[in-house]
């Protein structure tokens, strides 16, 4: 699969950001070749083509309106962003209630290798029950999870960018875990109302019982021939969260083998559906730190949904309080549940990487 990408780059640096979530993000867009006093030069490995034909063309007049315009007849436009390093291929589908491309297409535009690279890959479709837009995603291995939260942020960026639209503002998203309500905030950052946390064993879904007000909470569970404390939260699509085990009762989430035990979990018999794992380390009462094992994408550089229910799963384990930032590989996540209603708002950041298009 020869690529021919167009590329323009934010002026903000694509790379991974580790600073403060409140740093103020510019929405200003920039040609690769329109910079007069500094050159940037793309040199993302992720991009690399299937044989020697790929060409980049970075023309100065190109403007990102006009190029998410184009239409050209067996060419797929995209952006790629991503969310604390969580990456997407996002696709402009306004005009079709159907994917422009199939699951198995998406699994060779995942591949860092011979595609694009990203962990999945989103489309922007037409609302429906009343909603403005609905949300769609395949992951890298052609699976279609119900939603998630690092890639509705991005998602709600690249809507933003096709609609023009400026300052605060928000919209309604139909997902497969339901409504969800994006909000692009003062500073450039994404809150998002994720709805309230689903904890009824057979909802999540898990096949352990409930052991702690009709939800699993800190629950036994044999991984491997070792014992971990688990409780199960479902966001619209499942997760697994623990924060120790017989071996250690405060997990050192940086020593953990992430890439032998995830599978182990994501595909455990107590989860019928699969499940995402997150392993979380307690740094205080509003400070928490975890990485992730994501069904269907592996380990991940961010999970937004999987933030969402570790704060749920540290309230119910009485390990931390309802306000917290959450430390991922790939940056912090500001994470709120509610009592008042109930839900649970995500804040972070969600950032353009590069245009491009390739051949169908």
């Amino acid at each position: 699969m020869a690529i021919a990408a167009t590329i323009s780059l934010p002026i903000t640096s694509p790379t991974r950001r580790h600073d403060s979530l409140l740093r103020h993000s510019s929405s200003t867009r920039l040609s690769v070749l329109a910079t007069p006093q500094r050159t940037l030069k793309y040199t993302n490995p992720r991009i690399v083509a299937s044989s020697s034909s790929m060409s980049i063309d970075a023309p100065v007049k190109t403007s990102t309106s006009s190029f998410l315009e184009r239409k050209e007849s067996g060419f797929l436009h995209f952006a790629k962003y991503h969310g604390l390093g969580n990456d997407f291929v996002l696709i402009d589908n306004r005009d079709s209630s159907e994917p422009k491309i199939t699951a198995e297409k998406a699994v060779q535009l995942c591949d860092r290798n011979f595609g694009v690279g990203a962990d999945g890959v989103i489309f922007v479709l037409p609302g429906i029950n009343g909603t403005d837009y609905t949300m769609r995603i395949f992951n890298s291995d052609g699976s279609e999870p119900e939603m998630c939260g690092n890639g509705v942020r991005c998602f709600a960026k690249f809507v933003s960018q096709l609609e023009n639209l400026h300052g605060r503002h928000s919209f309604t998203v139909h997902t497969g875990a339901g409504l969800i309500v994006p909000e692009i905030v003062e500073d450039g950052n994404v809150r998002v109302d994720m709805g309230e946390p689903i904890l009824k064993p057979s909802d999540v879904p898990t096949k352990l019982p409930a052991n702690k007000d009709g939800a699993v909470v800190k629950a036994k569970l044999d991984v491997d021939g070792v014992t971990w404390n688990v409780t199960c939260v479902s966001m619209g699509n499942p997760h697994c969260i623990t924060f120790s085990n017989e071996e250690s009762q405060n997990l050192l989430v940086d020593e953990l083998k992430l890439a032998e035990i995830g599978p182990k979990f994501e595909n455990h018999e107590v989860f019928p559906a699969r499940t995402n794992t997150e392993f979380v380390q307690v740094l205080s009462n509003s400070h928490l730190k975890m990485r992730v094992w994501e069904r269907g994408a592996g380990a991940t550089l961010a999970c937004g949904t999987g933030a969402c229910a570790t704060v749920v799963a540290a309230v119910l384990e009485g390990r931390a309080g309802r306000n917290c930032t959450v430390d991922l590989p790939g940056g912090p996540l500001l994470i709120e549940w509610k009592e008042e209603d109930n839900h649970i708002y995500m804040t972070g950041s969600a950032d353009l990487v590069f245009y491009g298009s390739l051949p169908l």
